[in-house]
């Protein structure tokens, strides 16, 4: 099979195109033929070594996938048949080989159905980063529908999902966003979109929200936590999930005088029963025409290394995916 695949850690230089042998499903996977893969700021940190995680070489890179199973082993024969529409957003992690590739294996409790309708470009744009809203807001921060959200870079990739997510919750939505970007960002269900370059932007929030907002999501990783944590109300929760090389100043006081929390996350560490959780409810709000990628750019798959380039240079608006199908 064609594969985008590195024989060691580095830049995008080490992403080399080209055979390798098929991968063969354990007992409990599945070999899935793979259309498309999208790439994401976390395959760049594996690529390069920011995040140290078990792998062997030849390495496949990419975590994300839509495709169509080809057999399963033994075990996962009851879950999934050949033809079956499927996709992934777990791979290339934790000794698991990656799916930028014609072919790939996926443990038969990562994979989920890809509903009827949906784009596979479109799957595979979502599949990071609305399960990482997911995550973020119901098993990391517990929302409840009439809480506050306060959703920062709202017009991303994680959160326009988040926000999406949370206004079907239930919850009223506070977001920030650039000027140009607001309309989209109130489209998604935000009550409030304010501009993220007022100089007087936390003033603005605080009278929004004088008692504070109870959880807040910052998607830029800025991770600001003096600002963060003064915004939050009483048990108030703040979740990180980027920022890999900030330092920020943690303020203790008000961080416990009002029972506020602080919840550190990564998707990578989620289990089967997490991502399983996150995987039906993209799904019902895919179905539902509710959550759509705001742009997606398709490349072959032997563009990999260009994709990953521009990743590292901060060049990609929107979402690369890359098409492995037909290369």
């Amino acid at each position: 099979m064609l594969a985008a695949y590195i024989d060691e850690l580095g830049s995008p230089d080490a992403i080399r195109h080209g055979e390798l042998p098929d991968p063969v499903p354990g007992p409990n996977e599945v070999l899935v033929a793979v259309e498309v893969v999208s790439v994401n700021h976390v395959d760049t940190f594996v690529r390069s070594g920011a995040w140290r995680t078990p792998l062997e070489f030849p390495f496949v890179i990419g975590r994300d996938l839509v495709g169509t199973v080809l057999g399963t082993g033994p075990a996962a024969a009851h879950r999934f048949r050949p033809g079956d529409r499927v996709w992934c957003n777990s791979l290339g992690h934790d000794g698991r080989q990656g799916a930028a590739a014609e072919r790939a294996v996926v443990p038969v409790d990562r994979l989920y159905r890809l509903p009827d309708g949906v784009d596979p470009v479109d799957a595979v744009a979502l599949a990071h980063p609305a399960v990482t809203a997911y995550l973020a807001l119901f098993e990391q921060a517990r929302l409840r529908a009439g809480e506050s959200v306060l959703v920062l870079g709202a017009a991303g990739n994680v959160g326009s999902a988040a926000v999406v997510m949370a206004a079907h919750a239930g919850a009223r939505v506070l977001a920030t966003a650039s000027a140009r970007d607001a309309g989209y960002v109130r489209s998604l269900g935000a009550a409030e979109v304010l501009d993220y370059r007022d100089p007087d932007l936390v003033g603005r929030i605080r009278a929004l929200c004088p008692d504070g907002v109870d959880v807040h999501v910052d998607t830029s990783g800025r991770n600001d936590l003096d600002t963060g944590v003064d915004l939050l109300a009483s048990r108030g929760r703040l979740v990180l999930l980027a920022g890999l090389r900030t330092r920020p100043v943690l303020p203790v006081g008000p961080l416990y005088l009002k029972d506020r929390s602080i919840l550190g996350f990564a998707i990578s560490h989620a289990d089967g029963a997490q991502l399983a959780a996150a995987a039906a409810h993209v799904n019902h709000l895919t179905a539902a025409g509710l959550l759509r990628p705001r742009a997606t750019e398709v490349l072959p798959l032997a563009r990999a290394a260009e994709a990953h380039r521009r990743l590292d240079d901060g060049a990609v608006s929107g979402k690369l995916v890359l098409r492995a199908a037909g290369n």
